[in-house]
């Protein structure tokens, strides 16, 4: 236990955001000192459980050896650097469509890394276009998302109606991305670096995918806590280590990340700032729901925004672009990063997710409010 508390230490002594977190819930404590009683109230331990779940199955998956054969089919299938990105970029996308952006990253980019160590492709540059493409993906259908899914209810319209509706802003995100990720990587033949398969373990392949579909399903009817339970004395009873080599820093990393948020959305100064933005127009709901998932992510905008206007086609357009842009307007741009185990993959991520920004504002913009 002591070297994997130390290995998590050392983790989050090297991660910046985790280092902006803790000085944020400092400053935000001695703003509001008679909060801090209730810090565990503003936490979401059911996205905390489903996170933990999936962390697990995605490791069990990972050290099971399955993943690793996964990247080497891929890399015998494709011919250059172009073509493998270009698939993980389109896997990421069709998959956030129905798996929702999380979950399809925990697929993915696990899946990435391995195809990175035997060609030596940039994994973190892949990640990053992933990410790009989980955000564009999921902004499809209302399952795509949390905040698609809240979105779709507060509507109260169709499936169909919801897709048809997202659908320009998504088709156009779409070749914009699979053009610049086109550009981006070079068409060069892939160089295989390493040529064995890792050996598989059946045994942790089988429990993971067993228990994938199960998780996912009890999670669905809200009960995480149960599931993640059972799927920790499950991997603790046969693959131990698959617990011990878990993130556990970025499940930390999330619950700062909750109270921080929460904390920033109650400031009075916050709220007063919100009842002046005349959010009954249209256009100023648009960029306010851009503009407020840069600063407490998309999720919490969308509810946030939907107790000033139900004018949900406009939320829905602006809190998806709002998961471009900084790493925290999306839940998923965080996951992605921690999971390319690339302390400055931040740096990485803002110089492709602004630009993506810009661009994805100006099409909404477009798409809405020009004749």
């Amino acid at each position: 236990m002591m070297p994997m508390f130390g290995r998590v230490l050392r983790g989050l002594r090297d991660d910046t955001f985790f280092k902006i977190l803790l000085l944020g819930l400092v400053l935000l404590s001695v703003l509001s000192p008679a909060r801090i009683a209730s810090y565990g109230a503003l936490v979401d331990w059911s996205t905390i459980a489903a996170l933990t779940g999936l962390l697990l199955l995605t490791k069990g998956l990972e050290l099971s050896g399955v993943l690793n054969r996964l990247g080497h089919a891929l890399v015998r299938s494709m011919a250059t650097e172009r073509r493998a990105a270009l698939s993980l970029v389109l896997a990421a996308a069709l998959l956030s469509t129905v798996l929702t952006n999380d979950v399809a990253l925990f697929v993915v980019v696990p899946l990435t890394l391995g195809v990175c160590r035997i060609t030596r492709m940039p994994a973190t540059k892949v990640i990053v276009f992933e990410a790009l493409a989980v955000n564009a993906g999921s902004t499809l259908t209302p399952i795509g998302n949390p905040q698609n899914l809240f979105i779709w209810q507060l509507a109260d319209v169709s499936f169909g109606q919801f897709v048809w509706h997202q659908l320009p802003l998504v088709a156009g995100l779409m070749l914009a991305l699979l053009a610049w990720t086109a550009f981006a990587f070079r068409d060069r033949p892939i160089d295989v670096h390493d040529d064995e398969a890792s050996p598989l373990d059946p045994v942790l392949l089988g429990v993971s995918l067993a228990l994938y579909i199960p998780f996912l399903i009890a999670t669905d009817m809200r009960h995480a806590g149960w599931a993640v339970a059972a799927v920790l004395l499950v991997f603790l009873a046969m693959r131990p280590g698959v617990v011990a080599q878990l993130d556990w820093g970025l499940l930390l990393v999330f619950v700062l990340m909750f109270i921080d948020l929460r904390l920033l959305a109650g400031l009075e100064v916050v709220q007063a700032a919100m009842r002046h933005l005349a959010l009954d127009q249209p256009v100023n709901l648009y960029f306010a729901g851009i503009g407020a998932s840069q600063l407490v992510s998309n999720v919490p905008a969308a509810i946030a925004l939907a107790e000033y206007s139900k004018d949900w086609r406009v939320l829905a357009y602006g809190v998806n672009i709002g998961g471009f842009g900084l790493m925290v307007g999306s839940l998923a741009n965080l996951i992605a990063l921690r999971l390319s185990g690339d302390p400055h993959a931040w740096r990485r991520f803002h110089a492709y997710a602004i630009p993506a920004l810009l661009f994805a504002a100006l099409l909404g913009y477009a798409l809405l409010f020009l004749p």
